[in-house]
C-alpha cells in the first residue's frame, strides 16, 4: 500500500494537465468539469460516495464527499479547494503551464501553488484514509469547487445558497493561502496561518458627457473627467489601520527576528520583511486599484460615456468608511456601482489551531505558527455565511530563498516536490487527531 506522499506529485501533475482556466464569465459556462470528474473518479475508486453538482452553468463541476469520524457529535471539518485557475500565456513560461512537468525538484504549472497542489494533498490523504480504514476524530467533508477565481458565483456561493445540506454540521474549515513556511531573521521557520481576509468590492465607474466631433471644443469630455478621477484614486493612500491579526503577525515576527515592533509605525516593521512584505503591506490599509478602462470607439469622436473598473479591498469593519472615502476621492461627475463580498476574520486559538501546530512541529521541530491576514479573498467568504470558522492552512515547507508569494498567478508557477510531500504528511497527522 502506497503512502499519501508517494502519490501526491502524480495527482498534482495530472490535475495541472487538465486546463481549468476560469473564463471570468460570472455565472456562464466554464472548464472545471473534467477536473471535477477526475477528482470524483479518484475518490470513488478509493470507496467514497461522491456527489457531483453543477449550478446549471455548463461545465462548472463541484464534487463533495464526506468521511465519517469517531465522534459524530463534534462539528465536522470542511476541507475545500478550487479546481479553476487563472489564465496563463504559454509563450511566457519556461515550461508549458499545463504540462505538470517535474523539473529541478519542482512541480511546474498553472495551479501548482493556487491551488491544485493542495487539492492533490487532500486527495492523497483522503484516499489513504478510506483505503486503510482510518477513522478521523470527527467528520471530514472534502469539497472540490468551481469558479473561486471569479468569486465562486457558480461554485461555493451557489452551493451555500442551494445545497447547504452538503456541509451540514461543519463548524470549521481549512483551505488555501496559509500553512506555508517563511524564514525570518535566520531563526526557526514560521508557518503562516490565514485567520482573516480583506473584503472584496468591485466598482464599475462611469462618467458621462456630450458626444461630438473631436475637432470641436468640449467642456464635458467624459474621458477627461474619468481620467482625472482615476489619477486621484491612483495617488490616494487610505489610512493605516492596525487590525488584530496583523498586530499578532508583526509581534511574532519581531520575536523571531529580534527587531522590536513599534505599533505606532507598522509600515517600518513590514518594510523589513523582504519579499514577504508584498503579502503583508496591503493588509495595513484599504486599497483600490484600477484594472479596466474602456472609452471611445473612433479617433475623431468624443464618446458620450467613459467606463472603468476598480478592484477594492477593505479591512474588516471598514466597508462604510471605504465607500465614503472612495466617493470623496473620485469626486463629482463619476457614477459608481458596487458589488462586494465581506471580510472574514477569526481568532487564532482553539483545539484546531493547537492541532495544526502539533502536526507542523512533528515534521519540523521548533517551527512556529503565526496568524496573518490575506489581502485577497477565497471561498471562505461563502462558507462564513454558514457560520463556519475558517483557516488558511495548506502546509508547505519552503526554501528560505524562494519568493513564494510571487508565484501566485505568476509566470513559472511551481512548488517544490518535497514541500508537497511534507504537506501531505502534515495533513495526514492533522486530520487523524483534530
Amino acid at each position: 500500500m502506497t503512502s499519501p506522499a508517494d502519490e501526491v506529485v502524480t495527482l498534482a501533475s495530472e490535475l495541472i494537465a487538465i486546463d481549468t482556466t476560469n473564463p471570468g464569465t460570472y455565472g456562464g459556462p466554464g472548464t472545471e468539469r473534467p477536473a471535477a470528474e477526475y477528482v470524483a473518479a479518484r475518490l470513488s475508486e478509493a470507496g467514497y460516495a461522491c456527489e457531483y453538482v453543477e449550478s446549471g452553468a455548463p461545465g462548472r463541476g463541484n464534487v463533495v464527499a464526506r468521511l465519517p469520524g469517531a465522534d459524530p457529535s463534534r462539528g465536522a471539518l470542511l476541507v475545500h479547494g478550487h479546481l479553476d485557475v487563472v489564465p496563463a500565456e504559454a509563450a511566457d513560461w519556461t515550461v508549458h503551464p499545463f504540462s505538470g512537468e517535474v523539473r529541478d525538484g519542482y512541480l511546474w504549472g498553472r495551479g501548482a501553488v493556487d491551488m491544485k497542489g493542495m487539492l492533490a494533498m487532500t486527495l492523497a490523504v483522503a484516499r489513504h484514509f478510506k483505503r486503510t480504514g482510518v477513522v478521523p476524530a470527527r467528520d471530514l467533508i472534502f469539497a472540490f469547487l468551481a469558479d473561486e477565481e471569479a468569486g465562486g458565483v457558480v461554485g461555493a456561493q451557489w452551493l451555500v445558497e442551494h445545497r447547504p445540506d452538503l456541509f451540514a454540521g461543519a463548524t470549521e474549515a481549512i483551505s488555501e493561502v496559509g500553512g506555508f513556511s517563511v524564514t525570518l531573521g535566520g531563526g526557526p521557520r514560521a508557518y503562516l496561518v490565514e485567520t482573516a481576509e480583506k473584503g472584496s468590492m468591485w466598482l464599475r465607474l462611469a462618467a458621462r458627457g456630450t458626444a461630438g466631433h473631436g475637432s470641436l471644443l468640449h467642456t464635458d469630455n467624459p474621458i477627461a473627467t474619468l481620467a482625472a478621477a482615476l489619477a486621484r484614486l491612483d495617488a490616494h493612500r487610505f489610512p493605516v489601520v492596525l487590525t488584530d491579526p496583523v498586530r499578532e503577525f508583526l509581534t511574532g515576527a519581531a520575536e523571531l527576528t529580534g527587531v522590536p515592533f513599534d505599533p505606532a509605525d507598522p509600515e517600518a516593521a513590514v518594510a523589513r520583511l523582504g519579499h514577504l512584505s508584498r503579502l503583508i503591506a496591503p493588509t495595513l490599509r484599504d486599497t483600490a486599484t484600477v484594472t479596466i478602462v474602456n472609452a471611445g470607439y473612433k479617433s475623431n469622436v468624443v464618446p458620450a460615456v467613459a467606463r472603468a473598473e476598480v478592484d477594492g479591498r477593505m479591512l474588516p469593519g471598514r466597508d462604510e468608511a471605504f465607500r465614503a472615502e472612495l466617493g470623496r476621492v473620485l469626486g463629482p461627475g463619476v457614477e459608481v456601482e458596487w458589488s462586494s463580498l465581506p471580510a472574514v476574520q477569526t481568532t487564532f486559538d482553539g483545539p484546531l489551531v493547537a492541532a495544526m501546530g502539533a502536526a507542523i512541529r512533528a515534521e519540523d521541530p521548533g517551527a512556529r505558527l503565526l496568524p496573518y491576514m490575506m489581502p485577497a479573498g477565497t471561498d471562505a467568504k461563502a462558507f462564513a455565511r454558514l457560520g463556519i470558522r475558517h483557516f488558511g492552512f495548506a502546509p508547505l515547507r519552503l526554501p528560505a530563498d524562494l519568493d513564494f508569494t510571487a508565484l501566485f498567478h505568476g509566470v513559472d508557477e511551481r512548488v517544490p516536490v518535497a514541500a508537497l510531500e511534507f504537506g501531505t504528511r502534515v495533513l495526514d497527522r492533522l486530520w487523524r487527531s483534530c
